[in-house]
Formats: C-alpha cells, sequence, structure tokens
C-alpha cells in the first residue's frame, strides 16, 4: 500500500514558512520535461515531490513542455511523457503548458531587456564565446560587440527574428558579468537562430530562446509559487533570479534537492540515448531499461516507484541508493498481488511409468499465500509432465536433492516420485526422465523412513502451453557505472543481462493472460505479460524480479 505524502522535510519546511510570512497564500507547483527524451526513474522522484507537495497543502500541480529546442524535441516524445505520468497515477487536470506557449512574451521580454541595456546581440562564433568565458579559475572577458547601443541592438534582434542571419551568426546574450565566479552569470545566451520547424509553432520562429532564459519567466507567467528542482539547478537559480527582477515580474521561489542515484544504474539522458542508437538495448522501453515505460514493461508496479520515492525521502545531500531497497519494495509488493502459478522455463518431458495413462488428478494449490482470504484453485495432474531441465543430474551426487538415478523427490502439491531411468537422443541428449510414483504420498514428505528434502515444481504436459520467457539481470557490471566508464559505456555493459527461453511450458490458467498482467512463478521469480508482444499467438513473459 502506498504511503501517504512524504512526510516531514526541508521543502514543507519553506512552504510552511513562505505561507505563515504571507510570502505566498497558495501552494502551485510544476514539472517541466524536456521532451527531447523518455521519463526515466530519476524524474519519478521529481514529480512525487512536485505533486504530492502541492497536494499536501491543498494545491495545484502543472505539467508543461520546456520545448524550447527544435533540434532534439519530438511529438513522440511529448505523448510518451504524458502517458508516463497517468501511468504513475498523477494528474495535471486541465493544467498543460508549453513553454512554446509564451514565445511571444518571451519576446517581448528579450527586447524589454535590450532597450534597460542588459542585453546585447553578439556576433563571436561559439568557440570564440568558449574562450572568452574563461574558466572556473580565471575571469572572461567582455564581448566586442557588448556596448552596442539600444537601437543597434534591437534592430539586429528584429532582423534576427527575420531570418536575416544564418546559423551561429549572432545571438543575444544577457549584460551582466563576465567575472562572476558562477559561470552561469557571464553574460548567457538567451536567443539562438535555429532554422528549424517547431513541432508546435511550425516555421513561425527562426530564433529560439535558451533553456535558462525560458524556463523562469515560463514559472513566472504560470505563476507558480515554488519550483522543485533537482540540485544541478542550484547554480542557475542566480540568473532565473536576475531574469525576475530584471524584468520586475512575478517571482517563483526555488528549492532544490537531491537527484535519486541507484547503484547499477544510469539515468543520464544522453548515455540512455547511446544505449538506443547504438542498439546495446532494444529501445526506451526495453525492460532493462531505467526508463518508465521500461520499468513498467518489467512489471515494476506503479505503486511500488511511488511508494519507494516517498520512503526514500527528500534531501539536499547526493547519496548513492543501493538498488537492492528498491528491489525490496518490487518485491514485497510483488508478493502480496502476483498470484502463484507453476511454469517451467526449460523443460524435459518427465513420463511416471506406473501411473494409469488417460487418468487425470486434480491438486489445490494456494493463488496468494499469506492472505486472510482464501483463495485457492486446483492443477491438473497426469503422467506425463514437464519439469526443469536443471531440476535432474545424471550424477550420483549425494548433494544434489533433486531428481537423480534412483532419488526420490516430491512434485509440489502432488506426489512423491522415484527416479528409474532416462530416454536420450542419439546425441546423448536426455530428451525423457522415468520416474515412478509413490501412491498415497501426495500429503506427506517421507519415504521408507526418510524425509524427501526436494520439491520442484511441474505442469502437466497435457494441461500446458508453451511461451516465450525473457529474464534479465543489471544491464551495468559497475556499482556507479558513470565513473566506471573508460571511454565508452560499452566498457561496462553486462552482455549477459538478457536471457531468452524460447520453449517454456506455462500452466493453461495463465495462457491467456492480459498485457501487464503479474504472476509469480514458483521458484522462478515474479513475471509479467509483456505489455506490446506476442509471437504468433504464443504469449511472452518478463521478469521482473527473482524471489530474492
Amino acid at each position: 500500500m502506498v504511503e501517504e505524502g512524504l512526510g516531514s522535510n526541508f521543502i514543507r519546511t519553506y512552504i510552511e514558512e513562505d505561507l505563515k510570512s504571507g510570502r505566498f497564500d497558495r501552494v502551485h507547483t510544476r514539472f517541466p520535461p524536456e521532451p527531447n527524451g523518455y521519463l526515466h526513474i530519476g524524474h519519478a522522484k521529481a514529480i512525487t515531490i512536485s505533486y504530492e507537495t502541492a497536494r499536501e497543502f491543498g494545491g495545484s500541480y502543472n505539467l508543461r513542455f520546456d520545448d524550447t529546442n527544435p533540434v532534439k524535441e519530438d511529438l513522440e516524445y511529448e505523448e510518451a511523457i504524458k502517458r508516463d505520468i497517468r501511468w504513475l497515477g498523477y494528474d495535471w487536470e486541465d493544467r498543460l503548458y508549453y513553454a512554446s506557449d509564451y514565445f511571444d512574451k518571451l519576446y517581448e521580454y528579450a527586447v524589454t531587456l535590450i532597450r534597460k541595456g542588459l542585453a546585447y546581440v553578439c556576433d563571436l562564433t561559439q568557440d570564440e564565446m568558449k574562450e572568452f568565458r574563461g574558466s572556473i579559475t580565471s575571469p572572461g572577458k567582455n564581448s566586442p560587440f557588448r556596448e552596442r547601443s539600444v537601437e543597434e541592438n534591437l534592430d539586429l534582434f528584429r532582423r534576427m527574428r527575420e531570418g536575416e542571419y544564418e546559423e551561429g551568426e549572432k545571438v543575444l546574450r544577457a549584460k551582466i558579468d563576465m567575472t562572476s565566479p558562477n559561470m552561469n552569470m557571464r553574460d548567457p545566451v538567451m536567443y539562438r537562430i535555429l532554422k528549424k520547424n517547431h513541432h508546435r509553432t511550425g516555421s513561425k520562429w527562426v530564433i529560439y530562446p535558451s533553456y535558462d532564459f525560458a524556463h523562469g519567466q515560463s514559472d513566472s507567467i504560470e505563476n507558480i509559487t515554488h519550483s522543485l528542482c533537482d540540485i544541478s539547478f542550484e547554480n542557475h537559480r542566480p540568473l532565473y533570479e536576475w531574469f525576475i527582477e530584471k524584468l520586475e515580474i512575478f517571482k517563483t521561489r526555488q528549492i532544490e534537492f537531491a537527484r535519486l542515484n541507484l547503484t547499477y544504474m544510469i539515468t543520464s539522458k544522453r548515455y540512455l540515448k547511446k544505449l538506443v542508437d547504438d542498439k546495446i538495448v532494444e529501445g526506451w522501453d526495453d525492460p532493462r531499461m531505467p526508463t518508465i515505460i521500461g520499468m513498467r514493461r518489467r512489471g515494476i508496479p506503479s505503486e511500488a516507484i511511488i511508494d519507494f520515492m516517498k520512503n526514500a525521502g527528500v534531501s539536499k545531500k547526493e547519496n548513492l541508493i543501493n538498488i537492492e531497497n528498491f528491489e525490496y519494495v518490487v518485491r514485497e509488493y510483488l508478493k502480496r498481488s502476483s498470484p502463484m502459478v507453476m511454469a517451467v522455463l526449460d523443460p524435459v518431458e518427465l513420463h511416471i511409468v506406473n501411473y494409469p495413462e488417460g487418468k487425470i488428478e486434480k491438486f489445490e494449490t494456494e493463488v496468494l499465500p499469506g492472505k486472510d482470504e482464501v483463495k485457492t484453485r486446483e492443477i491438473p495432474f497426469s503422467n506425463r509432465l514437464y519439469v526443469e531441465r536443471s531440476d535432474f543430474t545424471p550424477e550420483d551426487d549425494p548433494s544434489f536433492y533433486r531428481l537423480k538415478p534412483n532419488g526420490y523427490v516430491k512434485l509440489r502439491k502432488s506426489y512423491i516420485l522415484k527416479c528409474t531411468g532416462t530416454e536420450t537422443d542419439n546425441t546423448g541428449h536426455i530428451t525423457r526422465i522415468l520416474c515412478e510414483y509413490i501412491p498415497d504420498s501426495s500429503k506427506v514428505t517421507e519415504v521408507e523412513g526418510k524425509k524427501v528434502k526436494g520439491i520442484i515444481h511441474w505442469v502437466s504436459a497435457a494441461h500446458s502451453v508453451r511461451c516465450k520467457v525473457r529474464t534479465y539481470e543489471r544491464l551495468f557490471t559497475a556499482e556507479n557505472p558513470l565513473e566506471a566508464i573508460n571511454k565508452d559505456i560499452s566498457d561496462v555493459i553486462n552482455r549477459n543481462s538478457l536471457k531468452v527461453y524460447e520453449s517454456c511450458m506455462i500452466d493453461n490458467w495463465i495462457s491467456k493472460a492480459e498485457p501487464e498482467e503479474r504472476f509469480q512463478f514458483i521458484r522462478n521469480g515474479f513475471f509479467c505479460a509483456d505489455m506490446k508482444e506476442k509471437e504468433y499467438g504464443v504469449p511472452v513473459f518478463n521478469r521482473t524480479l527473482t524471489l530474492k
């Protein structure tokens, strides 16, 4: 069950102070993604903090796409972001906005700053600007175009908008301080020329505002009271506040929090895109990806994600959380909600030679053990079964407690068997295991006065169907992949992170599972029916997690 609220944290304390002092009389937050990639688990934290904070104070929550770069943005990403937020259980109601909605207003703001002598058109190339900018240890130098007159700057900026200049030929920069220790304050770019169609505004614009210029003003236009951002925006806050102060418009309060960092995981959008582009994974929705859609396809419940975010807390200090903490929350949720079923991933036929041909028995098994209400179902049993190939060894190994020559094993919820032999093909590959069952042993675990230690799962050959199953390991071999990367992301890729079983056998009961329906495959882990794939009518299941 998902916990309510985020609990006590410094963001709540700041907001309570703002309400008490009269700085604000309400709470209004937002989530401002750029539509240039898919949301990942780090975004889930940001969404949860912004939404839950607004809800706690009876406030409002906006979704705004900061779509200021037509080169990288795509309608596909925009629709995916909306879908993922809804799946997480959050609703922006009728408050869906776009930075592109404000392009006219942002242009007016730029003109205002030019008129105030606080912005200028600069002709330096990108490389020259980088050189003039200086470094963390050395101050920058003023552009030779910094002292253009207001009239000249207004004329040049108008001509930039009218498409008179080519890309890279001119930019509009804020006139702040080239010696500032904060690199973001060294005359940042406000507008650049991009002769690209925008997916919402078409060919109307050939100049586009920078993210840093559009971000704070968009918050102001929407009357956002509290801009809740990850810690990477802390050094940008003085710039956002400078623009707001000079424009004399509504001032949002920005509060930063630590990003979510999990071991064996990367949430850098650049690297995630590289994984997709280099075909290291099958796409943004690959179940090994930390994207919301990837986790959804893997079978991770949205409730477990939100529960984890709430329990992880809100802090200023960056830390690396063990992925096992997240997996624990997911596993506990799945234990309570995933019906148990028997499925054999790597099947070999087992023939019970002394069990009557054609006879069918039914044994009762739990669906959700540990629940207060009784939930059981019947499973069919016959003389031909499938069991895991790994549950048999031809060796007389005393430490092996499953099927072996002349050894005994207990079939889950059913009889005790004695292995009497095998059949092989002409290569020596075992094609069938031969056994005898012990009558009246379905409710006991001893034979000849000795306890049978091995218990294995099975499915009846006549009452099961073939399916495809994918199991997953961690995509990265390093606990902190970004630190471990040498030259390329492939340095830390686990090449055995995906294993595909093409001919698994599952109980008929789940052969018509709905997409995303979750199950516990006894002894094999938690699985879900793939949300997008069936191969030639054969169901496909993805493993979410092992049992422990």
